[in-house]
């Protein structure tokens, strides 16, 4: 069920959007993303929101904005009513949704660090709660062979043994590659894209993961919009502020959505660590990313180290001490014609008294503690919302520690509906 659309984003839709299949509407000059801006910070300074220029005092709030877009052009936008119907009809058909930055529905994690540049309007597909949950970020180039697909599917299958939710573009490459290692090991993606929204909507392999909420597509840009450069160049920065972490499986140098991407989070954005993929086949793209500040991969092989990476990444970023020491630690892994593990035995001090390991978490207590309360609660079968509800949690973070059990053997998964209850002495490996 969608839900219908708030007054305040009718309204800059009406303002912003093509609302013709991914075309301009001619008879119509839009306001441009930074007009935008400019008019919602005037609505501001009168205490004013987008909703009120097509409310009950239209007339009077059209006025205050005239002299800086002109009403001939704020009238000709406002009165599209009917084509925003037909729109709201096309989208509904394909159950894309639309939520706009004046709503309190619009993910938190890019109004927050994306501020005016987060963009007005987000149109998506599947559930929007998963946007909330951070996780890795996974980038890369369009054009890679299968030997790095594999490599990048790997990584998604990582992600979803780690519970961690895998944020990309969902194009071509590496993106793709990753999202797919992630969906079909039952891992939790975000998509951000930059084109096609209302395709991928209804494709048929996305069908089964939209419907699970295992899956979320996004993108700022119309839901039929075709390929656009600079588009795809600009979304780049939501797939970072979405994430927890990202890593650049490759870039080319110098040029590309990736290195740009990339250059921008290391150098101006800082949302997030930055690891680069190293080795032989990093390419000179992933090696100058490295020396203007990216994080060297090290290489996780399962989801715990995968998340150990992780913590340790985000605890280096505010501790500059232990950054230059991550920084030594990972180009020592790599460097060290002994290996990773005699490498980090030398070091002093080790990773693990720099990083605690995942068991002495606060992290892991939690789950120690919610996987007590589920083997006791779930004798009998119960849905993942009824789990949410049990825990006083969010569906997707409840899907995320069912799953995660699911994997250990402590829980197993039924189907259709889809609920979940403690596994069978037969079902486990004692």
């Amino acid at each position: 069920m969608i839900a219908p659309l708030t007054s305040n984003t009718q309204a800059i839709l009406l303002l912003t959007a093509p609302l013709i299949a991914g075309r301009n509407d001619s008879s119509a000059e839009l306001l441009t993303f930074g007009e935008y801006n400019r008019l919602a910070r005037l609505l501001r300074e009168q205490q004013r929101q987008p909703a009120d220029l097509i409310g009950s005092d239209a007339v009077e709030v059209i006025g205050l904005c005239a002299p800086v877009f002109g009403r001939a052009r704020l009238d000709a936008l406002l009165r599209r009513g009917f084509l925003l119907s037909q729109a709201v009809d096309r989208w509904n058909a394909r159950a894309v949704w639309v939520v706009s930055r004046a709503d309190a529905t619009y993910p938190r994690r890019l109004k927050t660090r994306l501020k005016e540049d987060a963009p007005p309007l987000l149109y998506g597909c599947g559930d929007a709660a998963l946007l909330e949950t951070g996780g890795l970020a996974v980038v890369g180039s369009r054009h890679v062979d299968d030997e790095l697909v594999a490599y990048t599917e790997g990584i998604g299958r990582m992600a979803a043994e780690a519970c961690r939710t895998l944020v990309s573009g969902a194009a071509r490459g590496i993106d793709r590659a990753a999202m797919q290692g992630a969906l079909l090991a039952d891992g939790i993606v975000a998509g951000v894209m930059s084109d096609s929204l209302e395709r991928a909507a209804v494709a048929r392999d996305n069908r089964e993961a939209l419907m699970d909420s295992r899956l979320v597509l996004v993108s700022p840009y119309d839901p039929a919009a075709g390929f656009n450069v600079g588009h795809a160049m600009q979304r780049n920065k939501l797939i970072y502020a979405l994430a927890d972490v990202a890593l650049v499986v490759s870039a080319d140098f110098q040029k590309g959505g990736t290195w740009q991407g990339a250059i921008e989070q290391l150098e101006r954005l800082h949302f997030v660590p930055v690891f680069v993929r190293n080795g032989n086949n990093g390419g000179k793209g992933n090696q100058a990313l490295i020396q203007r500040g990216g994080l060297l991969w090290p290489e996780p092989h399962n989801g715990i180290e995968l998340t150990r990476a992780i913590q340790a990444a985000q605890a280096a970023v505010v501790d500059e001490p232990k950054q230059e020491m991550l920084s030594f630690v990972l180009r020592e892994r790599v460097s060290s014609p002994y290996g990773a593990k005699a490498t980090e035995a030398a070091l002093t001090p080790p990773v693990s008294a720099l990083f605690p390991a995942e068991t002495a978490s606060p992290a892991a207590r939690l789950f120690s503690s919610v996987r007590n309360i589920l083997l006791q609660e779930l004798a009998e079968a119960r849905t993942e919302g009824e789990v949410a509800e049990l825990l006083g949690v969010s569906k997707p973070q409840a899907k995320a520690w069912l799953l995660r059990l699911v994997k250990e053997g402590a829980l197993e998964k039924l189907p259709r509906p889809v609920r979940f209850r403690v596994a069978k002495p037969s079902a486990r490996l004692l």
